[in-house]
């Protein structure tokens, strides 16, 4: 059953009242013919719409439309696809040349911006090493050298504070006995582990102690204390950035950090935030009086605060990064290691260079001796500690070098100066200077790695922290 006008099955088939013929039309497309002619399509005779019946049939399946029964027809439609085909891969291809193209801009604009970042940080450091070498004279630069500030000096209270404490720690020092109950030879050579804890602290830098609690931070900018009686973690502190150093004196915690900062925390709480260094501060200490903290930094400058106030009270600039630092044990001296090799001793009170030691290599660690006139040093890379003279000059001034067997990354001495502590990846030496034989010796050695080392309690626990966080307390067993 077939259309009359178009060929194929109608959808909707009707005849005409009229028609004698008995032709079956689409609806569709009669009702238009019928609107355009008004008439029968086969008998040419006037029709109206309302003379259609419609035509009941059953359902049948829609044949495939004659377009896709013959071979020209197909060949047809495959030309069709294969055109569309070919547009679309063009397209394609236009739009990947489009994104070579932005991805070349972008590529370029990284690349410069790259090159931009590289020139300033060369003319910053450049900036840095003539800021470094400038000489100061009557408030004025000599030579081309540029000119900058006078170099701070403390103001008159504090200098007042410095003379006191040195005056009464120099002259109790002489004669002041060993206490009756410290550690001795014997007890040392007998040091066994007697507790170990590993602290939520990956990559740790540093320790200190404070009466039974000692204190480490880390690389990660993880901080813990830990209790050395209970043998457990107390606290953790989220400094939040790389800790290079860390010190502990009353009820303050200080942290040098690789982002420039020197973070101050009490109560477990940060107190305040030190941000004079241009660079990452590499060191911290406290003046035996208590009331001056002071700071070294790849910036290559010292600075020193009060504790009080925490507002910078003078500064001075080195002629290369500064490593370390220490102050003397009497407090008219002030340390720094440098990156060159050499240590610069300058005075507390004008921060005036005082006297200079070589070391030969970037200078690691450095730690005064109670006695006050001895200073122990270890460069990096050095198997050695060099114990240098306060009260000599130039190459004289090393008088003893201890052979360690391992490179140094810690140093500590013992209250009376007797015992100088070292540690490093080869492990922890205690060496023994006798005074009355005027002789070292070296009661104590072991080879768990370690990155800093303090003394405990009346020098009878030695407490060492590793590089996984791994805190070890030595002592005597029982």
């Amino acid at each position: 059953m077939l259309c009359g006008i178009s060929g194929e099955a109608p959808q909707e088939p009707v005849i005409s009242k009229n028609a004698l013929l008995g032709v079956i039309y689409e609806k569709r497309l009669l009702e238009k013919y019928i609107n355009e002619h008004g008439t029968d399509p086969s008998s040419g005779e006037a029709l109206s719409p309302e003379d259609l019946v419609i035509v009941r049939s059953s359902h049948i399946v829609r044949p495939r439309p004659p377009t896709l029964t013959s071979i020209p027809a197909l060949l047809a439609t495959f030309q069709n696809e294969w055109d569309n085909l070919a547009l679309e891969t063009y397209n394609l291809r236009e739009e990947l040349a489009r994104t070579r193209e932005e991805l070349a801009t972008a590529l370029y604009q990284h690349d410069a911006a790259v090159r931009v970042i590289a020139r300033l940080s060369k003319e910053r450091d450049e900036a840095r090493e003539s800021l470094s070498k400038v000489t100061i004279s009557d408030g004025a630069a000599n030579g081309d050298e540029m000119v900058v500030d006078n170099v701070e000096v403390l103001p008159e209270t504090l200098a007042e504070h410095v003379d006191q404490i040195h005056q009464n720690l120099s002259k109790g020092r002489k004669k002041r006995p060993v206490p009756e109950d410290w550690v001795t030879s014997d007890e040392i050579s007998s040091f066994v582990v007697l507790a170990s804890n590993s602290l939520p602290v990956p990559q740790a830098t540093s320790i200190d102690v404070e009466g039974s609690y000692a204190a480490l931070g880390g690389w990660t900018g993880e901080a813990a204390v830990y209790s050395l009686d209970a043998d457990k973690l107390e606290r953790q502190l989220p400094v939040d950035e790389p800790i290079t150093d860390t010190l502990w004196r009353g009820t303050r915690l200080y942290f040098a950090t690789g982002q420039g900062n020197v973070k101050i925390y009490e109560s477990g709480n940060e107190a305040a935030t030190l941000t004079e260094h241009a660079g990452p501060v590499t060191s911290v200490s406290m003046h035996p009086g208590g009331e001056i903290l002071g700071s070294v930094g790849a910036d290559k400058s010292v600075v020193l605060y009060e504790v009080s106030t925490l507002k910078r009270v003078s500064r001075v600039f080195a002629d290369a990064s500064l490593t370390t630092s220490a102050f003397h044990p009497d407090g008219h001296l002030f340390a720094a290691g440098t990156v060159t090799g050499n240590i610069k001793l300058y005075m507390t009170k004008t921060l005036e260079q005082a006297a200079v030691f070589e070391l030969g290599a970037t200078v690691q660690v450095l730690a005064f001796s109670e006695n006050g006139f001895w200073l122990a040093a270890s460069a990096k890379g050095q198997t050695t500690v060099t114990i240098f003279d306060l009260r000599k000059e130039g190459s004289a001034a090393a008088t003893k070098v201890l052979e360690t067997g391992g490179s140094v990354q810690s140093l500590a001495w013992d209250y009376t100066g007797q015992y100088l502590a070292t540690g490093g990846p080869s492990g922890v030496t205690v060496q023994r200077y006798a005074k009355s034989s005027k002789n070292w010796s070296e009661p104590f050695r072991n080879s768990a790695a370690v990155v800093s080392i303090k003394w405990g309690d009346c020098a009878k626990k030695l407490i060492a922290v590793n590089g996984d966080g791994v805190v070890n307390v030595l002592g005597v067993k029982g």
